[in-house]
């Protein structure tokens, strides 16, 4: 037995035959309107009824239908293209009998031609009077009548073309979207930073902590992995001279789905010689306000019934000063592994590695503590030397690395540091992470030897830093998940 759905797509085809029958294709191509709905707006809204009574310019627009109401030998349309919507009416007198024959096979989800003047109805909206009308595309399947009111949300998800043409909220988050980007690209460019591409496919996993995915290359015979990060890469382009670069791009990480991850998520990484922490914590507070002030109009973001605050200077706290202010720890707990050791065991935390140190418990410790406090834009500093293989060293404090993560509404979306060029330094963080490696770290990087033959030749004191680009637009659209901000998020398979 077919279900109503079927029915729908049957009725809808069968109109598509008939006009093949009568000679027309129900898919044409060629065609060319003459303007968009943002263009007619723009030029008509101010417009009186009387002023558009003696405006007899003819436009034609191309949209998709999005609902019709019919009186008989007339009717409104409501359509949209991809700068808004508008409304046309459909009247036998003026149209003749073949056209009008012709909208009478017209379904919601078309999409039409549309050629006539603009007028204004008794109730007073901006309408095109069509003169003529084609039928551009037959839409086989309706759309949802009661999209909104779905509750599987991952139905929207994994039919990002349906939503976006039925939500028009959605289709605003990925516009913003690329407005971020826009802006934050102009950012670095007119701060005389060179936007390069690195590899995809690295042959050793490195330049953060994480699982990779792992691919083969068949002529070449050698395994290969997504990349996790493209920072070896781009320091290797600060050793040939390349003083500031910057690389917005996709990552790679195995690991696990949740609002805030998706195994395949946008960055921006970046690279400046003769800078230091500090002046990207000043670069990033200044990036921040200018592409809020861009794209929202507003320092003051309202984000999940909060209000972020993207004014500078942003909060800073050291890690040590943040979990004892901020988290309320005992600073003696802080001291020594044991104390550490036994207050995280206190808050039900089971450590990734037995053999961690001290360093790596107090972060999870801040993990557990500190984080999902930070709600306005704050950084933290100083992280641990322990969980940061390719920071440099504190001068004062060799036990800490100048090193920050800027945290907003409890969700990491920068980290950045002074990056060690040491290469002898950096060749014994890389045998450490091994060692962790080997005893079962799947996050833990691999010796690249290469990044150490490229030190030796000299990288000048730089500072390098990572942004999320999915978090930031989440926070910039008011968007709760990951998944609303990625176009086609990963999925789990549906089973047939």
């Amino acid at each position: 037995m077919s279900t109503p759905e079927n029915e729908y797509i049957k009725v809808r085809k069968d109109k598509a035959e008939e006009l093949r029958k009568e000679g027309m294709n129900p898919f044409i191509n060629g065609i060319s309107p003459t303007t968009t709905t943002a263009v007619i707006h723009e030029k008509y809204d101010a417009e009186d009824a009387a002023s558009l009574e003696k405006d007899a310019s003819k436009h034609s627009i191309a949209g998709r239908v999005m609902a019709i109401r019919s009186f008989g030998k007339a009717a409104f349309l409501q359509i949209r293209d991809r700068a808004g919507n508008l409304q046309v009416f459909v009247q036998k007198q003026r149209v003749g009998d073949e056209q009008f024959k012709l909208f009478k096979k017209l379904d919601v989800g078309d999409i039409g031609l549309f050629e006539g003047e603009m007028f204004r109805t008794k109730t007073g909206e901006l309408t095109l009077n069509a003169a003529t009308l084609t039928l551009v595309t037959k839409a086989y399947r309706p759309l949802p009548e009661k999209w909104h009111g779905l509750t599987d949300v991952e139905t929207r998800y994994r039919q990002r073309y349906v939503d976006l043409i039925v939500n028009d909220d959605v289709k605003k988050t990925f516009v913003a979207r690329s407005q971020i980007i826009q802006a934050i690209r102009s950012f670095m460019v007119e701060r005389s930073f060179l936007e390069v591409e690195t590899p995809m496919m690295h042959p050793i996993p490195g330049g953060a902590a994480a699982k990779p995915f792992t691919t083969h290359h068949n002529k070449l015979d050698m395994d290969l992995y997504l990349r996790i990060a493209p920072e070896l890469y781009l320091k290797r382009l600060v050793v040939g001279g390349l003083e500031r670069v910057f690389e917005i791009n996709r990552n790679f990480r195995n690991e696990g789905i949740s609002i805030q991850h998706n195994p395949e998520f946008t960055m921006l990484e970046f690279y400046q010689s003769y800078a230091t922490f500090d002046d990207l914590m000043t670069l990033t507070e200044e990036m921040f306000s200018d592409v809020a002030k861009k794209v929202v109009g507003s320092l003051k973001v309202p984000y999940q019934n909060d209000e972020i605050d993207f004014s500078a200077p942003f909060k800073r706290y050291t890690m040590h000063d943040s979990l004892v202010e901020i988290g309320k720890v005992d600073p003696e707990v802080l001291t020594s592994r044991e104390n550490a050791l036994k207050y995280a065991k206190s808050l039900g935390d089971e450590l990734k590695s037995k053999d961690e140190g001290l360093g790596a418990i107090i972060t999870e410790i801040f993990e557990l503590k500190v984080e999902e406090k930070l709600i306005q834009p704050t950084f933290i500093t100083h992280y641990p030397t322990e969980v940061s293989p390719l920071s440099r060293r504190n001068d004062d404090n060799p036990e800490v690395v100048d090193r920050f993560e800027l945290f907003i509404y409890g969700r990491e979306i920068a980290n950045g540091f002074s990056e060690l060029n040491d290469p002898e330094d950096q060749a014994g963080r890389f045998k450490a992470q091994v060692d962790a490696l080997y005893r079962g770290d799947e996050e833990a990087m691999h010796f690249d030897e290469d990044y150490i033959n490229a030190l030796e030749h000299g990288m000048p004191p730089t500072a390098g830093e990572g942004i999320g680009i999915d978090r930031l637009v989440m926070l910039l659209t008011d968007s709760p998940s990951i998944r609303d901000v990625i176009l086609f998020p990963q999925l789990k398979k549906v089973n047939s």
